[in-house]
């Protein structure tokens, strides 16, 4: 394949003089800020993370003290970030490393990747930037800009693509400074190798750029596959007694896992609040309570990843026995707003 050696020294030339994208993580060596920047980076854009990461460090600079921190504190703290399963592997992760490793981050590339929630493209990240160890980065910029540049047409969604595309990185890193040269190819995909509307006229690597001269920037990279979304439609009630409210905490593995909730009641498809507030799954409930509908919030969505989510809320007062269903508790309004709740309750909330 022509244009290696071009390639990798235009990509380090462009990050030395050029590359002006400025984050706080950026040039950074401790092998802890860079996996909480890498993890909170995920399915999240630089703008909205960026102000997450500094909170982060602010509340727990290191290691030993995310280890130490109340769980429900870190998951609040992350609260509206999404895809919660991150966190929750943070939390382990700190843990483990603190417990097990004397808080001491590994520096082996097998080591880091052991770790829980730790794939090949950060453990790649923390081992090039935090020690200087040549693994290549491979992220949806990495790829755009190789597939672009190099001209390949492999779905880089397919087993065949990560493993083209993998050998390909490794080839290309600049093993004498990987961390300047994994800086550079994310920077420059995002900056400049765009998803949408790319810079191609002041791009340094157009020149030999094959997407460029056979016009198929707006083609490349491939994707093969199309996952289908599930939809789903809750009803949550608020019940109020005694100026407190019944939540409870999600488990299981579903969506939203640790996260609280209020009563939900999940239906096959959202109904009018007549035939809702009629339904057996509703009344029966409530047969023994003389309660009040004070509220019916308007319908609303949140798209997921792989789901969309539709629901609606109901404002709910009761004035007799409290209800008797086992996962839920009481808790005040004051304790309320120190549990971390789903974007989609959050959303409501805050209107």
């Amino acid at each position: 394949m022509k244009n290696k050696k071009f390639f990798s020294e235009t990509l380090i030339r462009w990050n030395q003089s050029e590359n002006i994208r400025q984050m706080p993580w950026k040039g950074e060596k401790d092998p802890y800020k860079i996996w909480i920047s890498e993890i909170i980076l995920q399915q999240t854009r630089v703008q909205q993370g960026l102000a997450y990461y500094n909170r982060f460090i602010k509340a727990w600079p290191d290691i030993q003290s995310l280890a130490s921190a109340p769980e429900q504190e870190v998951y609040k703290l992350w609260e509206g970030l999404g895809y919660y399963s991150r966190c929750r592997n943070l939390i382990a992760t700190a843990k483990f490393i603190n417990d097990q490793r004397s808080a001491q981050f590994p520096e082996k590339y097998e080591d880091i990747l052991s770790l829980k929630g730790i794939g090949h493209y950060t453990a790649s990240a923390i081992a090039s930037f935090a020690f200087n160890l040549p693994y290549a980065v491979l992220d949806g910029n990495v790829f755009r800009v190789l597939s672009r540049f190099f001209g390949i047409e492999i779905p880089v969604d397919t087993t065949r693509g990560k493993k083209f595309f993998n050998i390909l990185a490794r080839d290309l890193i600049d093993t004498t400074n990987p961390a300047s040269y994994n800086q550079a190819i994310m920077d420059f995909g995002a900056v400049i190798c765009k998803p949408m509307l790319p810079l191609c006229g002041c791009c340094l690597l157009q020149k030999n750029c094959i997407a460029y001269g056979k016009k198929m920037v707006n083609i490349l990279p491939v994707k093969e596959k199309s996952t289908r979304k599930r939809e789903r439609f809750f009803n949550y009630l608020i019940v109020e007694q005694n100026n407190k409210i019944y939540v409870n905490q999600r488990t299981g593995k579903d969506i939203w896992q640790d996260l609280y909730e209020f009563i939900l009641i999940e239906t096959a498809s959202i109904s009018t609040e007549k035939e809702f507030l009629n339904a057996k799954i509703f009344t029966s409930l409530f047969a023994r309570n003389n309660y009040t509908i004070t509220k019916v919030s308007a319908v609303s969505t949140q798209q997921l990843t792989h789901q969309k989510i539709t629901g609606r809320f109901f404002h709910i007062a009761i004035k007799t026995s409290r209800i008797h269903l086992k996962k839920y508790k009481l808790v005040s309004w004051k304790e309320l707003s120190l549990l971390p709740f789903p974007k989609f309750i959050n959303s409501y909330l805050k209107d």
